[in-house]
């Protein structure tokens, strides 16, 4: 009986119509997408194109409902098409989508993301985390006079040219472009540490002591897998930048509201400079932002020197997303309670499931987001993370979507949870792995 149930859930949803619109999108985008992530190549399979989404679930092009882990790559903590976020776009939609001019909306938001964010003294709404990444660099560089920074081997800063790098071996790695079309010279001012490794980040600051402006950091690593900080970590950059003279940024584009109320921040108890925050605060829409301490920000155009612009910078439809998003959360803070109370239940219900199907694999999970890693018993390193098997995660997202739970499509994000998320949700996900984490473990016993 058993067998017949599994080889039943195991069978594959119609994809018929999502091929058949990327053979399409091939023809027309670089791999049929317009971001890499989404094309399946590191986890093999046809990439689902959604028609629709509404609380936990999304509905893809074959009319197939996935259980949805992704939530538009964070941003979506109330759940898809929440009636308020809902009701505030469909309003502000009838009175204009563009204005070239400021409108009401955005102090508004500015405000809310300043009762939840303190460090942000002043901001300055962008519609990328690209663009808030560059633009805090740009005024940490016009602040100390200096021109290089510090990041971390497997953070992810956006695109711009001079964060495409990788690590090297040494303490102090100078910038090696790690993207086609980047010259040497984007990536000359960029120097490599190793996340969780003060050692790495002091040796930067020793051997250029008067050259490095700022440290730009994901506090909480969400682009390697979630990996948290060592305690004392954050404090320990916060007291390096002190004593060189550098300012301490903290890229929570994917933190800020996820690992807690205030982000990273708040959770650890230690201040940066500058922020970039996203995601959470556009409710859905593109919406992202800089921000920090107010004489920083007093150096932005057209205050001071530093110019920055935007034609979409505080989208009206945007604004109106992120006001509603924020207003609900503040009027019901027990969400961000109930999303990290789920998604502790449920990483632990899958580190129980590794142990008793004896397949080699950790979950972290903190805040509302969360990683399963095969193969390791610890990741707090991108090297760790390096180590984790890529086939094992591709099988289990393979058997997971089969029984219509979209996870991330690589090894190397993070998932999340949403309000909409219930345990019902959960005790279906978890029936599910336990199957798929089987599937792996009767894998590796085959000779």
């Amino acid at each position: 009986m058993r067998d017949s149930r599994m080889k039943e859930a195991r069978a594959l949803p119609a994809t018929k119509r999502s091929l058949v619109l990327h053979e399409r999108a091939l023809g027309l985008f670089p791999g049929g997408v317009n971001s890499p992530v989404r094309a399946f190549l590191a986890v093999g399979g046809t990439p689902r194109t959604i028609a629709s989404a509404r609380g936990a679930y999304l509905k893809d092009a074959d009319g197939n409902e996935l259980l949805d882990y992704v939530l538009g790559w964070g941003p979506m903590l109330l759940g898809h098409a929440h009636p308020a976020v809902v009701l505030a776009v469909e309003r502000q939609l009838r009175d204009g989508t563009l204005f070239g001019m400021s409108s009401q909306l955005e102090p508004e938001l500015a405000e809310r993301v300043r009762r939840f964010y303190p460090a942000a003294e002043r901001l300055r709404f962008v519609s990328t985390g690209t663009e808030a990444t560059m633009a805090a660099i740009r005024v940490a560089r016009a602040a100390t006079g200096r021109d290089g920074f510090i990041k971390f081997d497997g953070n992810y800063h956006g695109h711009a040219d001079a964060f495409l790098i990788r690590g090297g071996s040494g303490l102090a790695t100078f910038g090696v472009p790690d993207s086609a079309g980047v010259p040497a010279s984007a990536a000359a001012d960029t120097r490599v540490a190793s996340f969780n490794d003060l050692g790495s980040v002091e040796a930067a600051f020793a051997r250029e002591p008067e050259r490095i402006a700022a440290i730009i950091v994901e506090p909480v690593v969400g682009n390697m897998g979630v990996i948290p900080p060592k305690t004392d970590f954050l404090q320990g950059l916060r007291n390096l930048c002190d004593r060189y003279g550098a300012l301490l940024v903290f890229d929570e584009v994917m933190s800020g509201f996820r690992v807690a109320r205030g982000g990273a921040a708040e959770r650890y108890g230690v201040r940066p400079d500058l922020v970039a925050l996203g995601k959470v605060i556009g409710g859905g829409l593109p919406v992202a932002a800089f921000g920090g301490r107010a004489d920083l920000m007093g150096l932005v155009a057209p205050e001071g020197p530093v110019y920055q612009a935007g034609t979409y910078s505080g989208n009206p439809l945007a604004m109106a997303a992120g006001d509603a998003t924020l207003a609900q959360l503040e009027k019901d803070p027990a969400i961000f309670r109930r999303v990290e109370g789920c998604t502790t239940l449920l990483a632990a219900g899958l580190r129980e499931i590794l142990t008793r199907r004896k397949v080699p694999g950790v979950v972290n999970a903190i805040g509302s987001m969360w990683t399963i890693f095969f193969g390791v018993s610890e990741v707090s390193s991108i090297e760790d993370a390096r180590r984790a098997s890529r086939d094992d995660y591709a099988r289990f997202f393979q058997s997971m979507l089969e029984r219509g739970i979209l996870l991330p499509p690589s090894a190397c994000e993070s998932a999340f949870l949403s309000d909409a998320h219930s345990e019902t949700e959960l005790d279906r996900t978890l029936e599910a792995a336990d199957e798929a984490i089987e599937g792996i473990a009767c894998h590796k016993d085959r000779p």
